[in-house]
């Protein structure tokens, strides 16, 4: 009995002493592998940095000339440019792509690697138990009996007191590699979405991009390159766009609908996010000094524009439900809108994103927070890229064809969001 116990505790012994040598000792191969991953991320997101870079010069390429006078010269450049910035942009979205799909592919390999020393460890901790069992499956006498002397018998049992010490280490380790593959696994997920998101990116920004060509194509074609044709265009725009304005007025002012103020969340910033990654308000709600001056048609401003080069992503202001999507520009001679999305939300108010160029959203969706609902552009009537940002109360605003309530006007086939005046709400109130 001794003699077999104590080549069991040998071979015992000498098993777990090589698993712990494999499972804590990365082999040359998995190390290389690893760092070619690491190295080929780090060229991507060097690539990155240089294009954010990039973008970053053509935003200001495109704010130095959207400044200086509208002429056909200075709309195609901006086109020109506008387009060099989405290509940038949609290589900006592939480096994404690729490193956000090295870095799963790393966390991949790292979750294989944490898998098999899972299983070596536990392999490891039986090994032990199964040792321990061995030992204490004899009785205390049975034990003191098969030893020669008292010394062998403490060094058994200091033997044993190893083993149940090895063990507790054991568990420990799994138990860290169990929680650190659980991070993984979370961190998997969490790139596979933005794999998916960056893949929807880059189709929305191709869109935008074959936009951006059929305007500046639509323009040299209906002005035949002259400057005399794009300023006649630019009258006709004008005139065209006050028209609606005073239309719009006229229709708005005689509706009456109450608005009860407790259906209306109090003001508060953050109450709606931002509907832009980078803030800058070219035109504020109301009586600005534009409105003043007779823009608007003296009728104050109904919302916000905030500068947005074509093809800026616009993000949803708060969960909710998409009530309309729309395209005034389908009807000849209506400047007013363009493509928008109008999103209701569940607390009283409801949201307007205008002149977008792309709408990524349809009628019934639903939208959480920061969802993207288009991309902006300057489609209706636009002296630049922007987006016009409208808040209303929920009670209020309603979609109609135009021509149901005008009997004289070029929107008459246009669907559009008509609210009366008290309910348009300052948007600077809740962002």
């Amino acid at each position: 009995m001794h003699r077999k116990i104590n080549r069991s505790f040998l071979i015992t012994a000498i098993i777990l002493i090589v698993a712990r040598f494999f499972i804590f000792t990365v082999n040359d191969v998995d190390a290389s592998v690893i760092d070619e991953l690491r190295d080929r991320i780090a060229d991507r997101n060097t690539k990155i940095q240089e294009l954010e870079k990039e973008i970053v010069k053509y935003q200001d390429d495109l704010e130095e000339v959207g400044e200086e006078k509208q002429t056909l010269t200075n709309e195609v450049k901006t086109l020109d440019i506008s387009r060099q910035k989405i290509g940038a942009d949609i290589r900006l979205t592939q480096s994404k792509i690729d490193s956000t799909g090295l870095q799963i592919e790393e966390l991949s390999y790292d979750i294989g690697t944490k898998q098999t020393k899972i299983g070596k460890n536990t392999e490891a901790i039986a090994r032990t138990i199964r040792a321990i069992n061995e030992i204490e499956s004899d009785s205390l006498i049975e034990i003191v009996l098969s030893n020669n002397n008292l010394s062998e018998f403490l060094n058994q049992i200091e033997t044993l007191q190893q083993f149940q010490s090895t063990m507790r280490d054991d568990v420990k380790r799994l138990t860290t590699l169990k929680d650190d593959l659980e991070d993984k696994k979370s961190n998997t997920e969490k790139k596979k979405k933005e794999l998916a998101n960056f893949k929807g990116d880059l189709s929305d920004q191709k869109w935008v991009l074959d936009i951006n060509r059929k305007d500046k194509n639509t323009l040299l074609s209906i002005t035949k390159n002259k400057e005399s044709n794009y300023q006649n265009l630019l009258d006709e725009k004008v005139e065209a766009r006050k028209a609606f304005e005073k239309e719009l007025l006229d229709l708005e002012s005689q509706l009456k609908i109450e608005i009860d103020p407790n259906k209306i969340p109090p003001a508060g910033k953050g109450v709606l996010a931002w509907p832009l990654d980078s803030v800058k308000v070219t035109q504020y709600f109301g009586n600005t000094k534009f409105a003043r001056s007779g823009g608007y048609n003296g009728s104050g401003h109904n919302g916000v524009d905030f500068r947005a080069s074509s093809g800026t992503k616009v993000k949803t202001a708060l969960t909710g439900t998409v009530e309309a999507v729309g395209d005034t520009d389908k009807v000849k001679g209506c400047y007013s809108y363009g493509k928008y999305a109008l999103v209701k939300h569940n607390n009283g108010l409801t949201t307007l994103y205008a002149h977008l160029s792309y709408i990524k959203v349809r009628k019934g969706d639903t939208v959480i927070t920061g969802d993207t609902v288009g991309y902006s552009g300057k489609t209706g009537y636009s002296t630049g890229p922007h987006l016009h940002f409208t808040v209303y109360a929920s009670q209020g605003v309603r979609i109609v064809r135009y021509g149901d309530y005008k009997a004289k006007t070029n929107c008459a086939d246009a669907y559009i969001p008509v609210a009366p005046l008290n309910a348009y709400l300052n948007p600077m109130d809740y962002l």
